[in-house]
């Protein structure tokens, strides 16, 4: 059965404090319940009270989920603008304290905190996650094992959280690093099927590793409720039409990934070890560093793999009709990314706050 290629776009944001520009949670709460009742819960909390996630419904395609993400987006600009808050899309902020942050007051996050202490309370970062509709469980494991090659490009293009705790990191995306003190998180191990996959979860569940496949949070998952492939490696970006350019960029990698395997073909596997190699390269210098071709076992410029990247799926994106959010990788590529921008702020003002109100601008850019 030729999988749907459905997609749902997920969206973490942080709300600000005009004033002061650092984040604020005390009126969290009230935003996501008038969220809720605004946008059809698709809008829920996360386990810190300055992080609101939205997601789109299952859109068909790109031309839907664009119309939904943007809607999205703009209403959660308004409501926090209607509750003295600004909205930013960033993977880190700038110069936060997460020792100050109030954890939401919801059972399955206090867990959460109980379970894994100071790890949880320091998780303050914000993703980009997109499904891709793949029925078969046996196909959605097989195209799983392949995608993980591309993950790092996907985190590259993404990269947009520089700073931490009022520091430059050095790196592009800090938050994969946040994220990496988590257990069942990074790049996973291949599985030769879907039965492989379930023994797998239902020895962790057995032994109270976790108490469901949701506690696996690895850069890419079969979703335990959903007939989705889950990405889950991005950073959030800055501007809706680079989560769009993503987005799409993924359900076409599935898509073409699924018209190999239709032809009993395949992606070259190659082992979590290497590809973990590119996921520091991409995290520490974005677009800008060089990534490992392991086919030629070279050093390749990341922007000339990423050119590589989109020939390789070209011969789907019209039968997806995707082709102008995929093109706006080209412009990615062109403008930088959300970190780029973020460090090119700092490096003309050297004022944080300077880079938290470009930050606020780019988030309703588009809208």
């Amino acid at each position: 059965m030729k999988p749907s290629f459905t997609i749902g776009i997920e969206e973490e944001y942080q709300t600000i404090d005009p004033e002061t520009f650092d984040l604020r949670s005390h009126i969290a709460a009230e935003i996501i319940a008038k969220g809720k009742r605004q946008m059809d819960e698709r809008v829920k909390a996360e386990m810190h009270q300055s992080v609101v996630e939205v997601g789109t419904g299952v859109c068909r395609n790109m031309r839907e989920a664009r119309a939904d993400i943007v809607n999205l987006r703009r209403q959660m600009v308004d409501l926090a603008q209607s509750n003295g808050l600004l909205l930013v899309a960033g993977a880190t902020h700038p110069f936060a304290d997460w020792r100050v942050q109030d954890i939401y007051p919801d059972e399955r996050y206090l867990q959460v905190v109980e379970d894994m202490q100071l790890v949880a309370r320091s998780n303050l970062i914000f993703g980009l996650h997109v499904h891709v509709g793949v029925e078969d469980r046996d196909t959605a494991i097989h195209l799983m094992n392949q995608i993980r090659y591309f993950l790092p490009h996907l985190l590259a293009l993404s990269t947009n959280s520089p700073f931490w705790l009022g520091m430059n990191t050095g790196l592009k995306s800090y938050r994969c690093k946040v994220f990496d003190k988590f257990p069942r998180t990074n790049i996973p191990d291949t599985f030769t099927s879907w039965a492989e996959y379930e023994t797998f979860v239902d020895l962790l569940v057995k032994t109270n590793c976790i108490d469901n496949a949701k506690k696996i949070w690895w850069d890419v998952r079969p979703h335990p409720f959903f007939s989705t492939i889950e990405v889950r490696i991005c950073d959030i970006p800055m501007r809706v039409d680079e989560s769009l350019a993503i987005a799409a960029l993924i359900q076409a990698t599935v898509a073409k990934l699924y018209k190999l395997h239709s032809r009993n073909q395949g992606y070259r596997m190659y082992s979590r070890s290497l590809i973990m190699e590119n996921k520091w390269r991409a995290s520490r210098y974005g677009i800008d560093g060089d990534l490992i071709d392991f086919g030629i076992q070279k050093e390749v410029p990341e922007r000339a793999l990423l050119l590589e990247y989109l020939d390789f799926v070209d011969d789907v994106v019209d039968e997806l009709d995707s082709r102008e959010e995929v093109a706006y990788i080209e412009t990615i590529l062109t403008r930088g990314t959300g970190a780029d921008r973020q460090l090119k702020v700092y490096e003309d003002t050297g004022d944080l706050r300077q880079v938290v109100a470009y930050m606020v601008e780019e988030t309703k850019a588009g809208l």
